[in-house]
This record gives C-alpha cells, structure tokens and sequence, in this order.
C-alpha cells in the first residue's frame, strides 16, 4: 500500500530530532526510504513499468544525497539513521 498520511505521520513522529521537525534529513531519508521499498515492491511485480522505475531511480539519488550531507555534517546521526532503517550491511 502507498504512502499514507497515517504512516507518513508515524514515520515523522518516530525520526523527528524536536517537537515541530518535519523536515530534518533523518525525516526525509525515513520518507524516501519507505516510498522506495514501496515502488521495489510494485516493480517485482510490473516489471515493464519503466516510468516508475525512472521515479525509483530518482528517489534513491535524494536519499544518496541527503545521507551523504548528513554523514558530512554529523556522522552520529548518520550512523543511528543507517542503524534504524537498516540501509547498510
């Protein structure tokens, strides 16, 4: 199932650094990453569907970037974000 604002608000509350954070990189790269394991999911299934591929592809240099900024900018962060979503082996 998509991205719903339910979830999306759980999402937000869990990786938020103070009370009116929405817009943090923790919170963007938990967003992005969920909305990328949802379009992973879609495009096992629709493997021709070239366009959300092209969107998929787009989310994860976002990510890329924004967990690059956070891994310049502070690596504490940057290590309980990977910890928490499970992003590096």
């Amino acid at each position: 199932m998509a991205l719903t604002k339910e979830k999306k608000q759980e999402i937000i509350k869990k990786f938020q650094i103070h009370e009116n954070d929405t817009g943090s990189p923790e919170v963007q790269i938990a967003i992005l990453t969920e909305r990328i394991k949802y379009l992973t999911e879609h495009l096992k299934t629709h493997k021709k569907d070239y366009h959300t591929r092209l969107g998929l592809t787009k989310l994860v240099s976002r990510r890329k970037k924004l967990l690059k900024y956070l891994m310049n900018k502070d690596y504490e962060r940057y290590q309980r974000i990977i910890k928490e979503l499970g992003l590096r082996k």
